[in-house]
């Protein structure tokens, strides 16, 4: 299934310029700076072209085939029709995705909420590369920032550093907390190691193609960093396809390589002209499929689970141009404290909800950047259970640990009782509890086909009561119910990607157009209710403004009910 995608044609304008530029073509001007798509082996055709322009190239991204140049804006047409050329897309600006922190007068969300807790697992020899603003080197994270790169200044190693605060925040909440201190359990996985990758300035705010180096470093240097998890609490407006999208593709790329990518959904979730929860907000590049797509939850600041909502905030799905069902999940990212350096712009924007301790001053931050930092560092505890239960050759690939957290999460309602559609909640919350008890028992090195259980999975969670999984897999535009979890299927593979054309067991066939069950088609056309986020008054930045190209008809079923496809009506 695709959502209807804008002619970047109409106007006369190569199909290969994604929306920003089309726009950008549109207006005029001197020079852009773009990324531009290579197909494989002419590089040289299209440095050619570009010399000829006088364009010198700033990056060269051999990991996704692309590089980096400020080029004429009135050779864009021309550039795109070279055969050599895939794609150009604009090096659009990325940011982080927090809120602005809030009083902290409800209860703020620590380690013990998350069910892993005292589970004797703490991250020990697991690396998270937090692709961020920075990390302070603060005492919460003792030595293990193990390596710190500047990817705005290039990608010089320097001493860590975080102008900003977001970045920190979000390493304090993965790893934070030295065991032993008077501030404990900050952190999910207070023995993690970190690699520190600023990508974003003192405003939180960087480019894209400085996001792709940074992830290209990453993958090139997966093992001499020891490099498990890369974190990515940012993102930026979809211009495109996930097809084609460069940071999508980069993000593709270090899954297959065999690194978690956990990301951001965004804090796009609200319709701005209803101010309610609207569909189809979920950023770049959280519409990646490989990718572990976190949105946010509220745990009202209860150890309970049966109370918690979704924030009204958090982006929803499916993704826009491609209609991939994500949020993979979500994860509590609501009023969560961590440290942040005393010199940090966030503190000096914010310093009047600053919880100072013996240690260091914290925020309280809310948005899907903590969400997703909840998840890596459960990640990282769930890499530590699973090697020290097998001790295997094989590790766990970015698709298994994926639908590990998706199997285990726990069904969420709203406030009025009404369970959360997939769009919104994806598989239902972050249970870390769960996704612990699934590591300790799947044994990675098991032959394909095998059934690769250790022992019998017992779906429940006990914190503060019985807690029930949700027991499903969301699989790029459908969603598997039942035992699939059990054996090394295919679909867990490292280079899968989900969504592909695949056959799974005797009944259910991935492909462009999804058979459910018996009856259900999902087609190439899709109606939605009103409450759309990108309408067509949406500014997206300074200068990027969404057409009226995508049409939303007016049958549509209006409140909770969505109509998908000709067939599926699908609500409470």
């Amino acid at each position: 299934m695709g959502v209807a995608q804008p002619a970047a044609a109409e106007k006369g304008h190569s199909p290969k310029l994604d929306k920003a530029l089309t726009q950008v073509a549109d207006q005029g001007g001197d020079t852009t700076r773009v990324i531009i798509r290579v197909r494989e082996g002419q590089l040289k055709e299209v440095i050619a072209a570009l010399r000829k322009l006088n364009v010198r190239v700033k990056h060269y991204h051999r990991l996704i085939s692309a590089l980096t140049a400020d080029v004429p804006v009135d050779a864009l047409d021309a550039l795109a029709d070279l055969d050599a050329i895939e794609s150009i897309s604009i090096d659009g600006p990325v940011g982080g995705q927090a809120l602005s922190p809030v009083p902290n007068t409800d209860g703020t969300v620590l380690r013990a909420t998350l069910g892993v807790a005292n589970t004797g697992y703490t991250g020990r020899g697991v690396g998270v590369a937090v692709i961020d603003s920075g990390i302070s080197p603060l005492i919460e994270f003792g030595k293990r920032i193990k390596a710190f790169y500047d990817f705005t200044r290039g990608g010089i190693a320097t001493a860590p550093s975080d102008d900003n605060g977001h970045g920190t925040h979000v390493a304090g909440l993965i790893a934070g907390g030295a065991p032993g201190g008077p501030d404990d359990n900050v952190g999910v996985a207070a023995n993690a190691s970190l690699i520190g990758l600023k990508v974003l300035d003192r405003n939180a705010r960087g480019n894209t193609s400085d996001v792709i180096n940074a992830i290209e470093f990453a993958t090139a240097n997966k093992n001499s960093l020891g490099i498990d998890i890369i974190n990515l609490s940012l993102g930026h407006v979809p211009y495109e396809s996930a097809k084609t999208d460069p940071l999508v593709q980069a993000v593709e790329r270090a899954s297959a390589a065999g690194i978690i990518v956990v990301v951001a959904a965004g804090n796009v979730g609200l319709n701005p002209d209803t101010q309610l929860p609207g569909y189809g907000g979920v950023l770049s590049p959280g519409n990646a499929r490989s990718a572990i797509t976190v949105g946010s939850a509220h745990t009202m600041g209860t150890v309970t689970r049966s109370d918690d909502i979704v924030g009204p905030y958090s982006s929803r799905g499916p993704t826009w141009y491609d209609g991939y069902v994500k949020p993979d999940f979500v994860a509590p990212g609501h009023k969560l404290l961590a440290p942040v350096s005393t010199t940090s712009e966030l503190l000096a924007t914010n310093g009047t909800t600053k919880v100072v301790t013996l240690k260091n001053t914290y925020l309280p931050l809310t948005g899907t950047s903590m969400a997703a930092a909840v998840t890596s560092g459960t990640i990282a505890l769930m890499l530590e259970a699973n090697r020290l239960a097998f001790w295997a050759a094989r590790p766990l690939t970015p698709n298994t640990v994926k639908a590990m957290l998706q199997y285990s999460a726990l069904p969420m309602r709203d406030q009025v009782g009404a369970a959360y559609d997939y769009l919104t909640v994806g598989a239902g919350e972050l249970n870390g509890d769960g996704g612990l008890k699934l590591a300790s028992l799947v044994n990675p090195s098991a032959p394909l086909g095998a059934y690769w259980l250790s022992g019998p999975i017992n779906p429940v969670s006990n914190i503060a009561g019985t807690q029930v999984w949700a027991q499903n897999v969301i699989w790029g535009e459908n969603v598997v119910w039942g035992d699939t979890i059990q054996q090394n299927l295919p679909p867990w593979g490292q280079n899968v990607v989900w969504g592909d054309n695949l056959v799974w067991g005797e009944n259910i066939v991935w492909s462009t157009n999804i058979v459910w069950s018996t009856n259900i088609v999902w087609s190439t056309n899709i109606v939605w209710s009103t409450n759309i986020v990108w309408s067509t008054n949406i500014v997206w930045s300074t200068n990027i403004v969404w057409s009226t190209n995508i049409v939303w008809s007016t049958n549509a079923v209006s409140g909770d009910n969505l109509v998908w496809g000709d067939n599926l009506v699908w609500g409470n």
